[in-house]
């Protein structure tokens, strides 16, 4: 195969995964708002297999049992490995997580929902991988496709790792908020090598300082955005756990004040990209990229706001649940594919351009 076919190839299999990876943070979602995560109560098979059953009658009587000690050995193991990076406490927590003991009633709707997201992050997983195989297509141009393509692989692998602790730990939040920031880098760094190969170079504006700075705040305030979201979303569990469903209108007002902090940072958001929005009109054309993102970034941030209301005054519906979630990583992508596009970057061979 020659280079400039790899070359295709690789830009064709980044641009996929880009994609898909938007789907599978939306399955994430999914899963995380109707309940789904504990679906698949065993990693990386499901119910002991790699089609999951339909009905309870096709998993064995102490099918409970059987996956209680488990999920018990592998929180053991793990626990082991925090006391070694002289963790104790969280270890501790983890050994003495009497939820670990509860087994899970077999719901096929929640065990297919966790399987087609594990079914979509495996594949996300084997577009990753090729990707850093053609990579090395770009070894001459620019050693750094190679390196950010291996890294992603590397840390997809740490990801996969962190999904079979989430099972096993029962969600525990630290976890779930870890797993949800390792999924924006693998975004952030499969967003970058597209934006090497295909546009890298080739921008006809000098670096524009203030605006440049002001699209890394905005990328900043949004990141504290989504890992407030997240930790909203942990005590929405806890306090849906405690009531066990039911009273989903005081949900909201039980979960203290990380849900003030999540819909302040919102109007911080607001401001901030309103003043980029000034910015980039004022320094480039309205039919250039950086207009035609910014203007995407406002729509998803109104978006955002509207699901906001939704999830405040409607109860917290499932749907926009899973849509928030989306609409806030769709924002992150345009913001750092914006930020991107701002700078003109130094050579990375050496000098600059």
């Amino acid at each position: 195969m020659s280079n400039y076919s790899s070359k295709i190839r690789f830009q064709k299999i980044n641009a996929a995964t880009v994609i898909l990876l938007f789907i599978l943070i939306l399955a994430g979602g999914v899963v995380r708002s109707t309940g789904s995560g504990m679906g698949c109560p065993d990693w990386p098979k499901c119910f002991g297999q790699y089609i999951p059953p339909t009905n309870s009658s096709q998993l064995p009587a102490d099918y409970k049992q059987k996956y209680v000690s488990i999920r018990l050995a592998k929180n053991q193991r793990f626990a082991k490995m925090l006391d070694f990076f002289g963790n104790e406490q969280f270890a501790r927590r983890i050994r003495e997580d009497k939820s670990i003991l509860e087994p899970e009633e077999f719901n096929a709707f929640k065990t297919w929902t966790e399987y087609i997201n594990r079914l979509i992050g495996a594949i996300s997983g084997i577009l990753l991988l090729l990707t850093a195989i053609y990579s090395f297509s770009y070894k001459i141009e620019n050693k750094w496709v190679p390196i950010l393509s291996i890294a992603n692989v590397v840390i997809v692998m740490v990801q996969a790792w962190l999904g079979a602790i989430v099972v096993s730990t029962n969600l525990v939040p630290i976890i779930v908020t870890i797993h949800m920031l390792l999924a924006i880098a693998i975004l952030a760094i499969s967003i970058a090598t597209y934006f090497i190969v295909k546009i890298y170079g080739k921008q006809t504006v000098d670096k524009n300082v203030p605006t440049w700075l002001l699209s890394l705040f905005a990328l900043i305030i949004t990141i504290v955005q989504i890992v407030f979201g997240t930790e909203v979303r942990e005590k929405i569990d806890a306090v849906s756990a405690r009531l066990q469903g039911a009273y989903r209108d005081d949900w909201i007002n039980s979960i203290g004040s990380i849900f003030e902090d999540h819909r302040s940072t919102s109007i911080i958001i607001f401001i901030t990209n309103v003043a980029l929005f000034l910015l980039v009109r004022k320094f480039f054309t309205k039919h250039s990229i950086q207009q035609q993102l910014m203007s995407f970034a406002v729509l998803m941030i109104v978006l955002q706001i509207v699901t906001g209301i939704f999830l405040s005054y409607w109860s917290l519906p499932p749907t926009a649940q899973a849509i928030h979630i989306l609409i806030s990583t769709v924002l992150f992508g345009t913001q750092f594919y914006l930020m991107l596009n701002l700078y003109k970057p130094v050579n990375l061979q050496g000098g600059r351009r």
